[in-house]
C-alpha cells in the first residue's frame, strides 16, 4: 500500500481505523456492565484486547509507530469519557470549548479564541457524546426537545442545540468550571482591579452594602462575584441561589441552592424567583444570586429593601448605566403594574454599589467602573463613578494599555463605613495606576 501523505487524507484514515476498533469493542463488550465499572478498572483488560484488535488491523492498514497508543487512548475516551473533547479538558487553562460543527471545535485559551486540531467523525459522533452528556443528569435532547442545559461532574457548565434549530449539525458549548478559584490578589496581580480598589469593595461588603457586578458574557462577573462573597464574614448565614453552580463560598453557614429545569413532561420546573422567595423564609443574612435575568429581579430589590442588606448579584449589561435599565426591564416583566418611577426609586434605594466588568481586545478582565447609585432626580436614577478603568491603546505586543483612577470623589457610603469602624483615607480616592 502507498504511503498516506495528505495530512486530510491521513486523518481520515485515523479516524475509520479509530471507529472501527470501537466498533468491534462494543460488539464485545456488556455495555450495561460497562456503565457500572471505573474506567481505572477496566482498563488494563480492554488495552489487551484494543491490542490484539489493531494487530488484526494492521495486516491490512499500515499504522504509524505512535497511531496505535493514539487510537487506544481516544477509544478509552469514547468509551468512558466526552471523546475528542477529553484532551481538551485535561487543560486547564482553556476556560471555554465551543463544537461549531462536528470538525470545527474552538477553544478559548487565557481570554483568546483559537481553534484546536481534534474533531469529531461526524454529526453522529457528535450526537452521541452530547446524549452521554445529559443522559448522566436525567436531561434529555431530541426533535421534540432540541435545546438542553446540563453539568459536567466537575461543574462546568453545558448547553447544547441540535437539528431543527441548528442548521448545521448540533452544536455544544462547555463553560469551564474552575477547581483552583481566582482569588483576591490574584485579581490585583493581573492587573483586573487595583489594590485600592480591592480595599473599597472589601469595605463594601464588609459594612453590607448591596452590590451588583455587571458585564458581558465571559466578562469575569462569577469570578468577581466568587471573591466579594469571600468577604462576608464566616459569623453570617448566606443562602446562594444559582442557575447552574458555580460559586464556591468558603464560609462554613452556606446553603446553596439551584434551579431545576422541567421534567420529560414539561413539569415540576423550580425558577429563581421561587427560590429566592423561599430563601427569604429561611433566615439569611446574605442572600447571593449568581444572576438576575427576569422575574426573580423584584423579589430580590424587595430583599435588599427589606432588611438583607449586603446581598451580591450579577447581570448581563455593557455599562452601569445599562445595567440599571436592564433592572427596570425585568422588574417591568412582573406585570406588577408599578409606575415607572415607583420601579426607579425601588432600585435606587435598594442598590448602593455597580460594579462593571468588561474583557478587553487581549482578552483580559478588568474592573472598568466602581460606581455608586445617589438617589433620584425627577424620574432617573443618580450616580457617580468612583473608580474608572480608560483605555488608552495597545501597545507593541497587542496588550491593552490604558489607566485606573480614582475620580477624586468621597462616596456617600463612606460615612456607614465610619459609623461601622472601617473608615478609608482619602489617599483610596485619589489613586491612579497605568497599564503599559
Amino acid at each position: 500500500m502507498a504511503p498516506i501523505t495528505s495530512t486530510d487524507t491521513r486523518q481520515n484514515h485515523y479516524q475509520e481505523v479509530k471507529s472501527r476498533i470501537h466498533e468491534q469493542l462494543l460488539n464485545r463488550l456488556n455495555l450495561e456492565r460497562l456503565s457500572q465499572v471505573k474506567r481505572s478498572e477496566a482498563e488494563p483488560k480492554l488495552r489487551s484486547v484494543i491490542k490484539t484488535l489493531l494487530e488484526k488491523e494492521a495486516e491490512n492498514t499500515p499504522l504509524s509507530l505512535y497511531e496505535p497508543e493514539s487510537i487506544i487512548v481516544d477509544v478509552f475516551n469514547e468509551l468512558f469519557g466526552l471523546g475528542p473533547l477529553e484532551a481538551i479538558l485535561v487543560d486547564r487553562d482553556v476556560s471555554d470549548i465551543l463544537v461549531n460543527r462536528f470538525n470545527q471545535i474552538y477553544v478559548e485559551k487565557n481570554g483568546m479564541l483559537e481553534q484546536v486540531d481534534a474533531v469529531f467523525k461526524d454529526d453522529a459522533h457528535l450526537m452521541r457524546i452530547i446524549e452521554r452528556i445529559v443522559s448522566t443528569v436525567g436531561r434529555r435532547i431530541d426533535e421534540s426537545s432540541p435545546m438542553v442545559d446540563a453539568r459536567l461532574l466537575d461543574g462546568s457548565r453545558v448547553n447544547a442545540v441540535i437539528p431543527p434549530l441548528a442548521l448545521d449539525g448540533p452544536v455544544l458549548s462547555i463553560r469551564r468550571f474552575r477547581t483552583d478559584r481566582l482569588g483576591a490578589q490574584d485579581l490585583v496581580e493581573r492587573d483586573s482591579l487595583t489594590a485600592p480598589m480591592l480595599e473599597f469593595l472589601k469595605t463594601s461588603v464588609a459594612c453590607r452594602m448591596n452590590i451588583i457586578i455587571s458585564g458581558g458574557t465571559g466578562a469575569g462577573k462569577t469570578t468577581l462575584l466568587n471573591v466579594l462573597s469571600g468577604f462576608i464574614s464566616d459569623k453570617e448565614r448566606i443562602v446562594t441561589i444559582e442557575d447552574a453552580a458555580e460559586l464556591m463560598l468558603r464560609q462554613r453557614h452556606v446553603i446553596r441552592l439551584e434551579t431545576r429545569p422541567a421534567n420529560i413532561e414539561g413539569k415540576g420546573a423550580i425558577r429563581q424567583r421561587q427560590l429566592v422567595v423561599n430563601a427569604l423564609r429561611m433566615r439569611p443574612d446574605r442572600i447571593v444570586v449568581g444572576e438576575v435575568r427576569g422575574e426573580e429581579a423584584v423579589d430580590m430589590l424587595q430583599a435588599m429593601n427589606t432588611g438583607h442588606d449586603g446581598s451580591l448579584t450579577t447581570v448581563h449589561a455593557n455599562a452601569p448605566r445599562d445595567a440599571l435599565y436592564r433592572l427596570d426591564t425585568m422588574v417591568a416583566m412582573a406585570n406588577l403594574n408599578m409606575p415607572d418611577k415607583a420601579i426607579r426609586h425601588q432600585i435606587a434605594s435598594a442598590i448602593n454599589m455597580i460594579v462593571q466588568v468588561s474583557r478587553m481586545s487581549d482578552g483580559t478582565r478588568r474592573v472598568t467602573h466602581i460606581s455608586e447609585i445617589t438617589g433620584m432626580e425627577g424620574d432617573v436614577i443618580t450616580m457617580q463613578d468612583i473608580f474608572l478603568f480608560e483605555r488608552t491603546g495597545l501597545n507593541e505586543k497587542g496588550k491593552v494599555t490604558g489607566r485606573f483612577r480614582a475620580t477624586g470623589i468621597r462616596p456617600k457610603a463612606s460615612e456607614q463605613f465610619t459609623a461601622m469602624g472601617m473608615p478609608l483615607s482619602m489617599e483610596h480616592f485619589e489613586h491612579l495606576k497605568v497599564i503599559q
